[in-house]
Order: C-alpha cells, then sequence, then structure tokens
C-alpha cells in the first residue's frame, strides 16, 4: 500500500508541476505577443510616409487574361487625362477654323509651342529642304507637349507623375529611336550600317570599332529614357522629403520650431519652382535629342 500511495502522490505532483509550467509559458508567450502587436501599432502610427509613395502604381480597373495584366491604373488614367487636356486646348483654339486674328491668352501659347519646335526642327535637322522636314514635324511636336503636359501636371498636388517611372520613359524612347532607325534605313539603305565604322580606321580595329559604335548607338535610347525619368523622379522625391520635414516642425507647437521652420519652407517653394524649371527643360532636352539623333541617322554625321 505503501508503494501505491507514493506512486499515486508522484503523479499528482508531477502533472501540478506541468501544469504550473504550462500556465506559465502561456502567460509569457501572450504577454509576448501583445507586447510585439502593441510596438509594431505603435511603429505603424509614427512612421512616417515614405516618399516614394507618391510614384505607386494602383490598378483602378483590374483586368487579367490568363497571365497577362491589362489593368487600368492611375498612371493610364493621368496619361488619358493629359491627352484629353491637349487635344481640348487644340480644338478651342482652332475651333474657328484657325484662331482669331487677335490671339487670345491660349491661342498665344499654342501658337509658341508651334513656332518654337518648328525652329527647332528646322535648325537641327539639317540636309532636307523644308518640305521633307515637315514629315517629322507632327511626330516631334506630339511628343514635346505631351511630354511637357504630363511634367507640369505631376507638378500639381495630389496628382501623379507619368514621366518618373522607367517603363514609360523607356517605352517611348525605345519607339522614337527604332522609328529613327528606320527612316535612317529608308533614307540610305544599307549604306546606313556605315556610320557603325568611321572612315580611316584600321582594319585590325575594326571589330571593336564596329561593337563600340553598335552598344553607343543601343545606348542612346537607354540613356533617352533614363534622364527624363531621373530627373522627375529624384526632383519630386527631394520636394516631398522637404516638403514632410517642414510640415513636421511646423506641427510641433513650440515656437521656435515653428521659427525654424522657415527655413525649410522657404528651400521647398524655391526647389517647387527648379522643378517647374526641370519639368519644361526635360521636355525640351527630350526633344532636341529626337532632332539631333534623327539628322545623324539621314546624315550620317
Amino acid at each position: 500500500m505503501r508503494v501505491v500511495k507514493d506512486y499515486y502522490v508522484t503523479i499528482e505532483r508531477t502533472v501540478t508541476d506541468n501544469a504550473i509550467i504550462f500556465d506559465y509559458h502561456h502567460y509569457h508567450n501572450n504577454y509576448y505577443y501583445y507586447n510585439l502587436s502593441a510596438f509594431a501599432e505603435m511603429q505603424t502610427r509614427t512612421q512616417a510616409p515614405s516618399p516614394l509613395e507618391q510614384f505607386s502604381i494602383l490598378p483602378l480597373i483590374p483586368m487579367n487574361i490568363g497571365n497577362l495584366y491589362f489593368s487600368f491604373t492611375n498612371s493610364s488614367l493621368f496619361m488619358l487625362l493629359t491627352l484629353s487636356l491637349v487635344l481640348l486646348l487644340i480644338h478651342f483654339v482652332t475651333k474657328k477654323g484657325g484662331g482669331n486674328l487677335v490671339p487670345n491668352a491660349w491661342q498665344s501659347l499654342v501658337e509658341l509651342i508651334y513656332d518654337f519646335v518648328l525652329n527647332l526642327v528646322n535648325e537641327q535637322i539639317g540636309g532636307l529642304s523644308g518640305n521633307v522636314k515637315q514629315k517629322f514635324f507632327p511626330c516631334i511636336l506630339v511628343t514635346f507637349i505631351f511630354l511637357l503636359f504630363c511634367n507640369l501636371q505631376g507638378m500639381i498636388p495630389y496628382s501623379f507623375t507619368v514621366t518618373s517611372h522607367f517603363l514609360i520613359t523607356l517605352g517611348l524612347s525605345f519607339s522614337i529611336f527604332i522609328g529613327i532607325t528606320i527612316v535612317g534605313f529608308q533614307r540610305n539603305g544599307l549604306h546606313f550600317l556605315s556610320f557603325l565604322l568611321p572612315a580611316g580606321v584600321p582594319l585590325p580595329l575594326a571589330p571593336f570599332l564596329v561593337l563600340l559604335e553598335l552598344i553607343s548607338y543601343c545606348f542612346r535610347a537607354l540613356s533617352l529614357g533614363i534622364r527624363l525619368f531621373a530627373n522627375m523622379m529624384a526632383g519630386h522625391s527631394l520636394v516631398k522629403i522637404l516638403s514632410g520635414f517642414a510640415w513636421t516642425m511646423l506641427c510641433m507647437n513650440d515656437l521656435l520650431y515653428f521659427i525654424g521652420d522657415l527655413g525649410p519652407l522657404f528651400i521647398v517653394l524655391a526647389l517647387t519652382g527648379l522643378e517647374l524649371g526641370v519639368a519644361i527643360l526635360q521636355a525640351y532636352v527630350f526633344t532636341i535629342l529626337i532632332c539631333i539623333y534623327l539628322n545623324d541617322a539621314i546624315n550620317l554625321h
């Protein structure tokens, strides 16, 4: 009987000890998960928004066909709005058969852009008559107006900067560059390939120079898209960072912080004006480089 009694006492103590250990671990695990959740929630509340959030592409109308993704996104929406704005502007300016004899402000703007791009084409593309140059003028004009309005529309608060995405600028630059290459073959035939090998090059160096010239020619399209994308993305990110910094100092409810906020605020205003200039300049640079590359393809410079 003594052995049986000690046996049951041992079992009872073991079960009790295991229950205590289980309750201890259960309590501490719950305490740990509770603290972890509270920490994550606090971090979410206090974490500042990323300056890159403004470049997020969001699907507005999801559309999937198999593994292909055709969703209508915010980028598509703002490109459509830009094109609609340009078409409406040109329609209202020319709806009376060519505009008013005494132009208003909007007609003067359209005429200024038209004359600017026309002079750019005439100055940068040589070796052709005026009528032949006019064949390239509509494409160059539409490209300049589209980029200009996309860049300027991206400066509006809570809008979306279409040209800050590499795939959009790269797709535009490569499509234009393919067209320039086709024009080069149409004008010069197979002689167009002679630009890969400059005259007077020693024969042993010819394979290396052909490869270098081919890489350089292909990188023209790549650099054309990267330049536009990088400038627009960097400028908008910098304005966003400094704006967030100025707003944080303004919300400190402290006189010293409020006075110190004037510095970042003036910097933000100056950068906004600079970014407006960059938006116009990048559209101009993209367009003039198209004219230069087109001139090289036609005249084999």
